[in-house]
């Protein structure tokens, strides 16, 4: 029984995500084409607050946020997140407090009207070509030179392993290196309980809660201790993982 009512509710989801997604897309694309730039990025970060704040609870996962307190104002970060299931997608980008690019796959934004969207808060990547990869860094760096976020998963994809955390990859930490930019490590929870692993058109709504760490500094490191810093987001956000599992 649980899974026809768990499939019935994906459908729910998915029509819910496709009715309300229509004025958004609107409304992004007349500030793109009409507004400036950081008009437009203030807008598309304001749209996609106020969708996802009225989308998750109308699924029943309502999103809890703390410490958003940890972003100063006039700063902006390198933001690290776990990455458990697609349903860390729309809370992400959404939850952290100001305009933010975020590194998405390419083949999402092919995707009709939806992707429209996703390229508005992405830089998008072939994640299998080395070449496209390499191109993301110069944007990645020019997004924060602008004062705007930048949200990365350093486990590179979701995490299915037993362990907290998936091990990270470096370029989180080398962009904010590079960029000599404060990194603000966050975590989701709960949204493991939402997306099976490994059934397909299968969900159940759970409450999720995104909590953001006091930031990292980076100010002073070079590009040889990017080990060490990439250690110490790693240790700090499996810590605060396994101290608040009860929140899974």
């Amino acid at each position: 029984m649980k899974d026809i009512i768990a499939r019935i509710y994906f459908v729910y989801g998915m029509l819910l995500f496709a009715i309300t997604m229509l004025p958004v897309a609107f409304a992004f694309f007349l500030y793109k084409t009409f507004a400036s730039e950081a008009v437009a990025n203030k807008a598309i970060q304001k749209g996609f607050q106020i969708w996802m704040g009225i989308y998750m609870p109308l699924i029943f996962c309502p999103v809890t946020h703390r410490g958003r307190e940890n972003f100063k104002k006039g700063k902006n970060y390198v933001v690290t997140l776990n990455h458990n299931t697609l349903a860390d997608v729309p809370v992400s980008s959404p939850g952290i407090p100001g305009p933010n690019r975020t590194l998405a796959k390419v083949e999402m934004s092919r995707i009709s009207i939806f992707g429209y969207i996703y390229q508005a808060g992405s830089i998008l990547v072939t994640r299998e070509d080395a070449k496209s990869r390499k191109d993301a860094y110069p944007k990645m760096i020019e997004a924060l030179e602008k004062g705007l976020h930048l949200c990365l998963f350093p486990e590179g994809t979701r995490n299915k392993t037993s362990e907290p955390l998936a091990r990270f990859y470096d370029g989180a930490f080398k962009v904010a290196i590079q960029a000599q930019k404060n990194i603000i490590p966050g975590l989701i929870f709960g949204t493991k309980a939402i997306l099976h692993p490994n059934k397909k058109m299968w969900a159940w709504p759970h409450r999720i809660e995104f909590h953001f760490l006091p930031e990292v500094s980076t100010q002073g490191l070079q590009a040889n201790q990017l080990d060490q810093l990439k250690q110490e987001v790693f240790t700090k956000m499996r810590d605060y993982y396994l101290a608040h599992q009860d929140l899974v």
